[in-house]
């Protein structure tokens, strides 16, 4: 059997769905005649359109997601419309075993390894049992069962892709704002929808203003609808500071793509901006709440995308009796600038030679 039609399962959210896009990336190198679908959310669809890994993205609504019935009449007239030769199920949920439970002649049913699913999926892979594996390695396990069909070509990059009628756009309108591209742009994220992933605000506004004082930087602040009303709080407190742009707003995911191959450096909370960063090659440092398990979240050791935690200022210490907040503000602004101005200093130089 040749490999010709594949289905990859992912759903979920941004970060989910950007480090998982290394499996059609390396199916496509392994398998360049295969077709590659990708099943995603449709808010986090378009930040995959025109991807060159990617042949159809298969999207469901929340009302669909929401509605079981509905849910499952779209999955079954999938699995009876396409004829997948592999269905690879990122997540294996009970929710996601009936794309494997419609189509039972699939030769290839693959999924984590879960208590549940030795029926649906004839391929169970055991990626999450090292701990120490990032998310795009395990990601990747799960071609394993592949190799019977030829030889597998792995990439751990992952890429997103604009066109460039569509980031010249966004320049020019990022210019009509006021940006100057001859000087140092950092594209920031102080703010996240989950209130207690975010550092303390006072430590980041100082971090925000030393990068300021030190490279005469732009700030471009990112934010979602949620997150508006902190941005410009934020604004307000630092002055109205004219280095900082609080209306360049980025109203797509399209447009987060553009505006951050457009920059020169990321600085801010972990979340999904920041895997967009990496896909499009911008260095970056990201701070990771100590809750986050960082090994698997940040899946590189490519010194051009870093992560600061509390955890990393006390090496080997085991850190006890204290709340996951006091465990945060552990991390202190001292450290965090240690860590931030060898990446941005370098980033200007760089920059300073363009």
């Amino acid at each position: 059997m040749s490999v010709r039609k594949v289905l990859v399962i992912r759903f979920r959210r941004i970060g989910d769905a950007v480090l998982s896009v290394v499996i059609c990336s390396s199916l496509r190198k392994s398998f360049p005649e295969a077709e590659i679908h990708y099943v995603l959310n449709d808010h986090i669809a378009p930040l995959f359109e025109n991807h060159p890994d990617i042949d159809k993205i298969i999207t469901f609504s929340d009302e669909e997601n929401n509605h079981f019935f509905e849910y499952l009449r779209k999955v079954r007239q999938l699995m009876k419309t396409e004829r997948y030769d592999v269905i690879i199920d990122t997540r294996a949920t009970i929710k996601t075993l009936w794309f494997s439970a419609f189509s039972l002649r699939t030769k290839y049913r693959i999924g984590t390894s879960k208590f549940y699913n030795h029926f649906f999926h004839n391929y169970r892979v055991r990626n999450h049992v090292n701990d120490d594996l990032d998310e795009v390695v395990r990601n990747l396990l799960l071609l394993q069962p592949l190799e019977r069909e030829g030889k597998l070509v792995m990439t751990t990059d992952f890429r997103l892709y604009v066109t460039e009628q569509e980031t010249a756009e966004f320049r020019k309108y990022m210019e009509q704002e006021g940006i100057n591209f001859s000087r140092f742009i950092v594209v920031c994220t102080p703010f996240t929808r989950v209130a207690r992933k975010a550092w303390d605000m006072a430590k980041m506004k100082e971090i925000l203003f030393r990068i300021i004082q030190r490279y005469d930087a732009q700030l471009i602040f990112n934010y979602s609808r949620e997150e508006k009303a902190a941005a410009l709080a934020l604004y307000e407190d630092m002055g109205k500071d004219e280095h900082i742009f609080i209306d360049i707003e980025a109203d797509s995911l399209r447009k987060l793509v553009s505006m951050l191959e457009t920059a020169d450096f990321f600085f801010g909370n972990e979340g999904g901006p920041r895997h967009i960063a990496q896909a499009c090659h911008l260095p970056g440092l990201a701070i990771y709440p100590p809750w986050v398990e960082l090994p698997r979240w940040l899946p590189s050791n490519d010194p051009r995308y870093q992560s600061v935690s509390p955890f990393d200022m006390f090496p080997g210490q085991v850190i006890e009796g204290r709340t996951e907040k006091e465990l945060f503000d552990l991390l202190s602004v001292e450290y965090v600038w240690e860590r931030l101005q060898p990446m941005m200093d370098e980033a200007f130089i760089r920059k300073a030679k363009l």
